[in-house]
């Protein structure tokens, strides 16, 4: 019932934007989806089963957003400017954080009284997710001798968007997704002193 299972998710997020998960009660989220109690039982077992699943959709869908902004290129240089893909993945971050609440507690690590109780995916584990991407989609065009300097420009830019998150770094001047396209691209001007300036 994968129609089934997504609309009860898409009511179970629905409700927690509306009030604390606590007071999220099963039998609301199956009339909101337009099934049964039975159904919403038979997909998730429990509530903490639905927590869990609407964490990890909601977070996976996060990550694929991520390689979507990492796969696109741009015309510039053989690495489609490397660092602006990266750029396109943080404000992608920072978006995302600012306007679900599952995400950015998945991504700092602060659960409060309002989110389910469910075991999310600790912060090192999305800031090594982002990374890794970073390194795959962007590896294929980078020098092989140059491939430990791109994973810690990768890591040093998943941090630094992860700081931006937890300290949003908005100035009178600049916005949040401006700031963290300085920081992470200062993160690949490093690699690119280093003789792979194409793609930064």
């Amino acid at each position: 019932m994968p129609a089934a299972r997504e609309s009860l998710l898409d009511a179970a997020y629905t409700a927690l934007t509306r009030r604390a998960w606590a007071d999220v009660r099963m039998v609301d989220v199956a009339a909101a989806a337009g099934v049964s109690r039975q159904t919403l039982y038979n997909e998730f077992g429990t509530k903490e089963g639905l927590a869990r699943a609407l964490v990890r959709r909601e977070t996976d869908s996060y990550l694929a957003g991520v390689e979507r902004a990492l796969t696109r290129r741009s015309a510039a240089g053989p690495g489609g400017d490397a660092a602006g893909r990266v750029v396109a993945a943080a404000a992608w971050t920072l978006r995302t954080a600012r306007t679900n609440p599952l995400v950015r507690a998945a991504l700092t690590g602060c659960w409060n009284d309002r989110l389910p109780l469910a075991p999310p995916p600790a912060p090192a584990d999305l800031v090594g997710r982002f990374c890794d991407c970073a390194v795959a989609a962007l590896e294929p065009d980078w020098p092989e001798e140059e491939l430990p300097a791109l994973g810690t420009a990768c890591e040093t830019a998943a941090r630094l968007t992860l700081s931006c998150v937890v300290a949003p770094a908005e100035t009178p001047d600049r916005t949040g997704p401006e700031a963290v396209a300085l920081l992470v691209r200062g993160a690949f001007i490093r690699v690119g002193e280093r003789g792979w300036g194409r793609g930064w």
